[in-house]
């Protein structure tokens, strides 16, 4: 990737810069409850109109915004913490048990409580048919797993740094660039590449890339930045369901299917496709293409 952290954004028209410090502010204050006179000072824009263009350029008030957040953190904390259901509840924004049950059952399709006894093996399921993920350690079935060959191509980013499970907040920035500037519609498959193992490197030094594929004519400007993908052979898992239960389908890639396929990973990054738009999809019915980089078969 390249970029000049000196230059200045051309062709901007303020949004870009002010929608994205709201972006920073709401992920930096996902606890607190969005105020729009608030959100209209941090975007140093007029109260009476700022919400309009932002509901007009992301598809959802700030209110759905946040709530989808709060959401998916909630279903983050079911699945990896031990915290009580309770304080799930405080931290998602609601004030009793059954109006965030009756909300995220509304989303996730189980109560909290069901969501979190079923766990993530239970949950995962095949996204293009065939039979479900294995359950159980030792299983050498490769289920959902293909080898597919990538083209090169060139993907405009926005970088991040930081939880790989806050990389949303990068890919929100992006799509605000990209309508902002009339380009979304010369845009591709939306992607994300992860450069460093989150086993190894602290979570404050992840670094990963939120992006779209583009034309090699596609004016890629600051704060946007290009990467040249080059392509090649990548184990695909077509994973089916929400992103916060991802974590256990790459330990699965990782743990079983790799170390019992004979293939070995390539010096080149992760990158996920994501086939369908969370905005309007159920969590459960999220399709996203795992993509784990190969070297040639010996």
């Amino acid at each position: 990737m390249k970029h000049d952290q000196n230059s200045v954004v051309p062709n901007d028209n303020g949004y870009i810069r002010r929608f994205s410090r709201v972006i920073e502010y709401i992920y930096a204050n996902l606890d607190e409850d969005p105020d729009l006179a608030t959100l209209a000072d941090v975007a140093a824009l007029s109260p009476w109109h700022w919400h309009r263009v932002w509901q007009a350029t992301y598809g959802e008030s700030v209110f759905a915004t946040v709530k989808r957040l709060r959401l998916h953190r909630a279903a983050a904390d079911l699945t990896y913490s031990d915290l009580p259901i309770g304080e799930v509840t405080s931290r998602a924004g609601y004030g009793s048990k059954e109006a965030f049950g009756r909300s995220f059952k509304q989303v996730y399709g189980s109560s909290p409580a069901a969501y979190r006894a079923t766990g993530v093996k239970g949950r995962l399921q095949p996204a293009h048919g065939g039979a479900p993920l294995p359950k159980k350690q030792g299983n050498t079935t490769m289920h959902s797993v293909e080898i597919s060959s990538y083209p090169a191509e060139t993907i405009a980013v926005m970088p991040h740094r930081g939880a790989y499970m806050q990389i949303g907040q990068a890919f929100e920035k992006l799509i605000g660039v990209l309508v902002n500037r009339n380009l979304i519609c010369q845009t591709g498959a939306m992607k994300a590449f992860y450069f460093t193992d989150p086993t190894r490197v602290p979570e404050d030094d992840l670094r990963s890339a939120a992006g779209t594929v583009v034309p090699e004519d596609f004016p890629i400007e600051a704060p946007l930045e290009r990467f040249d993908f080059d392509g090649g052979e990548f184990a695909v898992l077509h994973y089916k369901g929400p992103y916060a239960d991802m974590k256990w389908a790459y330990e699965w890639l990782y743990g079983e299917w790799l170390t019992q396929s004979g293939r070995e990973p390539a010096d080149a990054p992760c990158m996920e496709i994501y086939l369908n738009n969370p905005r309007d999809t159920a969590p459960a019915d999220l399709l996203t293409d795992i993509c784990l980089p190969l070297k040639p078969a010996s």
